[in-house]
C-alpha cells in the first residue's frame, strides 16, 4: 500500500508463502521476510481487499489459527486504531466501524465460551453472595483466574468482580465465607506480588544469562613486537605529562594500568608479562627503564 502502516505489537503472526496457501482470501500470505512491519501491512491489505461480508469469516478464520485468539484480537484492534487516518483518507469508516463491532463480539463470544469452560460449578457452600441476578462466589473466581496466563487479565478480571460486586444488590451473605470482594482484594495483592517477584528473577536470570554470554566470548591478547617499556612507557606519559584538559589524559593507580596492560597485552615471544616489572616501568622516579628516545613514542 502507498501509505505507511503504522504497526501493532503481534505476539503471534501467522503467515504462509505463496505456494502453501489454502484460502486465497483470509490466508495471510508473506513472501518476503516474515517481520512486524510485513506482516501488518499484509492484514491492512486483506482488509481493503476483502468484502464487508466477508470481514466475520476472516475473523474466525484468523482466530482459529492462533493459540490465543483474545490476544491477536487486541492487537488487530490496535493495528485498526493506529491506521484510523487510513481509513479516513480513503473514505471507507464503515469498514473500519464494522471491524470493531465484530472485533468486540467475538472476543465477548471467547471470553463466554472461556469462563464456561473453565469455571467449575460451585456448590451451595461455596456461594459468598447471592443477588437476584447472579451470585458471587470466590471459588469460582479463583479457579477462573488460575486458568488465565497474563497477570494482568488476572487483575482486570478481579477488578471487575469487586466493581460489579459493589454494585450489586446483595439479597443474602453466606456468613461462613469471607466477604467476596474482600477475597478479590486479597488475591490481587497477591498477584501483584507474585508478579514483581517473577519480574525480578526474569531480570536475574537474564543478567546471569548475560554475564555467562561475556565470560564465553574469547579474546585475543594484543603481542608486543618489540621491547615493553615502550608502551608502558606511553602509558606513562599520559599518566604524567599529557594533560590536555589541566589533569593526566589518564588516571589511575599505577597497579591498575599495570594490571591492565598485563591484561591486554604479551610480550614479542606470546608470554604473559610480569606485572611487577610493568609497575616499576610505569614509576615516574624510575626514568632509566624508559626507552631510548629513537623508539619512544611521543605525544
Amino acid at each position: 500500500m502507498e501509505q505507511h502502516i503504522q504497526t501493532a505489537s503481534f505476539v503471534e503472526m501467522i503467515v504462509v508463502n505463496p505456494t502453501q496457501v489454502s484460502n486465497p482470501d483470509f490466508d495471510t500470505i508473506l513472501d518476503e521476510k516474515v517481520t512486524l512491519q510485513n506482516y501488518c501491512n499484509a492484514l491492512i491489505e486483506i482488509i481493503f481487499t476483502l468484502k464487508l461480508t466477508q470481514y466475520p469469516a476472516f475473523i474466525n478464520y484468523q482466530t482459529n489459527l492462533v493459540k490465543n485468539p483474545i490476544a491477536w484480537l487486541n492487537k488487530l484492534e490496535k493495528l485498526l486504531a493506529n491506521n484510523e487516518e487510513l481509513f479516513v483518507s480513503k473514505k471507507v469508516l464503515c469498514r473500519y466501524s464494522k471491524l470493531f463491532n465484530l472485533i468486540e463480539q467475538k472476543r465477548t463470544e471467547l471470553q463466554s465460551s472461556r469462563v464456561i469452560d473453565t469455571k467449575p460449578k460451585a456448590t451451595k457452600r461455596q456461594i459468598n453472595a447471592d443477588t437476584d441476578d447472579r451470585y458471587f462466589s470466590f471459588f469460582e473466581t479463583k479457579s477462573y483466574i488460575n486458568s488465565l496466563d497474563s497477570f494482568n487479565d488476572k487483575i482486570i478480571y478481579l477488578m471487575d468482580e469487586i466493581f460489579e460486586y459493589n454494585q450489586a444488590d446483595i439479597v443474602s451473605l453466606n456468613n461462613k465465607l469471607q466477604l467476596y470482594d474482600k477475597q478479590c482484594n486479597q488475591l490481587i495483592e497477591q498477584l501483584q506480588i507474585m508478579r514483581k517477584v517473577k519480574t525480578d528473577f526474569e531480570k536475574e536470570n537474564q543478567e546471569k544469562t548475560n554475564a555467562e554470554t561475556s565470560s564465553n566470548i574469547t579474546f585475543q591478547k594484543i603481542k608486543l613486537n618489540g621491547p615493553t617499556n615502550i608502551i608502558t612507557n606511553a602509558f606513562k606519559q599520559m599518566m604524567v605529562e599529557v594533560k590536555p584538559s589541566g589533569k593526566p589524559y589518564i588516571q589511575g593507580k599505577i597497579k591498575d594500568i599495570s594490571q591492565f596492560i598485563c591484561d591486554v597485552f604479551v610480550d614479542e615471544k606470546g608470554e604473559q608479562l610480569s606485572q611487577a616489572t610493568i609497575q616499576t616501568y610505569l614509576s615516574p622516579n624510575r626514568t632509566d627503564k624508559d626507552p631510548n628516545n629513537d623508539i619512544k613514542v611521543r605525544f
